[in-house]
């Protein structure tokens, strides 16, 4: 039976936040690299000489999915991101010492960036929950925890 780890403090999971939004910068730049190479080497799209090249709205939501796959991945398989085992954090499945379902991953996929988006105002709430959990956690009934050193 594992230990019950306490909840991490919104501190660390800002910290990893930031962690992660550096790796993702490199993936960002990766798919739009292979996405602009693709709609103007490969289809040939014509630029005008003053336009510059565009991902348009096939392109963000693309790099939105990349991006969420990212997250899903990590939280599904191990239930941590590169950030997450940097600041020795984990999520979990809110009452088990289990990773989450990809069910639950969708959830915190959709709740987490609108959590961002409103001033940060669903990260916030974590210094008001008493188990210091975000509107993801609670929406996907999950939970980020602190993991011992070692």
């Amino acid at each position: 039976m594992q230990a019950d780890y306490p909840n991490a403090s919104l501190f660390k999971r800002l910290a990893a936040l930031v962690y992660d939004s550096l790796v993702l910068t490199a993936v960002a730049m990766g798919y739009g690299a292979a996405f602009l190479g693709v709609k103007y080497g490969l289809f040939h799209t014509p630029l005008a000489t003053d336009e510059r090249a565009s991902m348009g709205t096939a392109g963000f939501a693309g790099l939105v999915l990349v991006i969420e796959a990212f997250y899903w991945f990590f939280w599904c398989r191990g239930g941590q991101t590169i950030g997450m085992k940097a600041w020795r954090l984990q999520l979990r499945h809110d009452g088990r010492a289990a990773t989450i379902s990809l069910p639950q991953a969708l959830v915190r996929g959709l709740v987490g960036p609108f959590s961002l988006l409103l001033g940060g105002l669903g990260y916030w709430w974590a210094l008001l929950d008493p188990k210091r959990r975000s509107w993801h956690d609670l929406a996907s009934n999950s939970r980020v925890v602190q993991l011992p050193k070692g």
